[in-house]
């Protein structure tokens, strides 16, 4: 049985009118396991391992994820203590103005984030602010086509000065696919 939320939302692949500007985000589709660790202010480490999926939504328009820590079949990981998530980004291209708008959820913590996202080199910047209204800055850097390093940071003062917060070190789970593997519309066999 199909579900016709998830038909609408998931797309096989990008846009075609687009798909050389949504390869900036396109190249992380699919399945990633990532070891993460967070600094509280008084210099604690948190640790464990997560999980994140990419995939193609919104007529191939836009890049969503999943991100999940502890990942799933993780089971209980102590060393995280009580910091956990269950959220997704919604990542869509803005012709216009040359970047992404990025959207973060995390029901679970009730924690949001809007940012800007542009690529910097070979790294890819987002910056923003949470509902708390603190100035965020999450970047994906060291990428290649089965790893990445993702780094969010905080400023309390509008961004003059960053403080490391978390640092996410990705690896692929499943094979990369090419971005333009398949024509807008059709379906895996």
């Amino acid at each position: 049985m199909t579900d016709p939320f998830a038909e609408a939302l998931h797309s096989d692949a990008p846009n075609p009118d687009l798909a050389e500007k949504l390869k900036l985000y396109g190249r992380f589709i699919g399945a990633w396991t990532f070891d993460a660790t967070r600094t509280l202010e008084d210099g604690t480490r948190l640790t464990g391992r997560g999980e994140v999926h990419f995939g193609w939504v919104l007529e191939g328009k836009a890049v969503q994820d999943v991100w999940i820590l502890p990942a799933r079949n993780a089971g209980v990981q102590a060393s995280l203590g009580p910091w956990t998530f269950y959220g997704t980004t919604l990542r869509v291209y803005d012709p216009g103005a040359d970047a992404w708008h990025i959207f973060w959820s995390d029901p679970r913590n009730q924690y949001y984030s809007r940012q800007l996202g542009r690529a910097e080199g070979d790294t890819i910047v987002q910056i923003g602010a949470d509902g708390i209204g603190s100035s965020v800055r999450w970047s994906f850097s060291h990428i290649t086509e089965n790893a990445f390093r993702w780094l969010g940071e905080r400023s309390h003062d509008g961004g003059k000065t960053w403080r490391k917060e978390v640092e996410f070190l990705a690896r692929r789970s499943t094979p990369a696919r090419p971005i333009n593997h398949l024509n807008h519309g059709e379906k895996d066999a």
